[in-house]
């Protein structure tokens, strides 16, 4: 089980480094942006510990380049910018998670683990609004009529959680803390964030509103007419 850890603070990274390894991770650590990209683009790694201010790139360009050569493993941003801004650009570009400078180690860990677990923990989709959808698990890749779309451990895990219940409306705060943990910022727009992301994709490749806002209660998906 191997997270790459890419920070350029000496003290930090030994800190992931030791802490991590004594948890049984198998950790390789970058103190550089384009050497993390690199070790990101070239190696399998479970997990992404990604530092924002890096020398060589920045975290928002390694993370967006990541995602753009279709590299869909969790990634954990860390900031010691504790604007909802940054968080949210991170969230943006493709991170799954962020947490803000300093943080205990005990909270990472429990990030780490939910995020590792959410990436392996894959279930049989049900028809969705009338397309039977498959789906290949170590890809995150769903099909249905010749289309495939890919999706983030994070992206998933929400599609799946409305799945769960077609036509059932979520509010903000169960998506938020069913995802991402009770510790999550309660006023962060991460959820509206990132289910953007995930029905502009969904919509793009399967040319339906498989996603629908219900206002003022939060999000459901569409049901097929033909299940009870």
């Amino acid at each position: 089980m191997t997270v790459l850890v890419i920070e350029d603070d000496e003290g930090v990274a030994s800190m992931l480094k030791r802490g991590l390894e004594g948890e049984g991770y198998d950790v390789k650590v970058a103190r550089d942006g384009i050497i993390g990209l690199a070790s990101a683009l070239n190696h399998d790694n479970e997990l992404i510990i990604l530092d924002l201010k890096l020398p060589g790139a920045h975290g928002l360009d390694v993370c967006r380049e990541v995602r753009a050569r279709g590299n869909f493993t969790p990634i954990i941003m860390l900031t010691a910018l504790d604007t909802m801004e940054d968080k949210v650009e991170g969230l943006k570009v493709g991170a799954d998670d962020y947490l803000s400078k300093p943080f205990s180690f005990e909270e990472l860990m429990a990030r780490v683990n939910a995020h590792i677990r959410r990436g392996r923990e894959f279930k049989p989709m049900r028809r969705i609004a009338g397309s039977e959808l498959r789906f290949d698990p170590e890809l995150r890749r769903i099909e249905s009529g010749g289309k495939s779309i890919e999706l983030t451990p994070t992206e998933f895990a929400i599609l799946e959680l409305l799945n769960a219940h077609p036509g059932r409306v979520f509010g903000r705060e169960i998506i938020r803390e069913t995802i991402w943990g009770a510790d999550m910022d309660p006023d962060t727009n991460v959820v509206d964030v990132y289910i953007g992301k995930l029905r502009r994709k969904l919509e793009a490749g399967f040319g339906s509103p498989l996603i629908q806002t219900v206002r003022g209660r939060g999000y459901r998906l569409a049901m097929d007419e033909r299940d009870d």
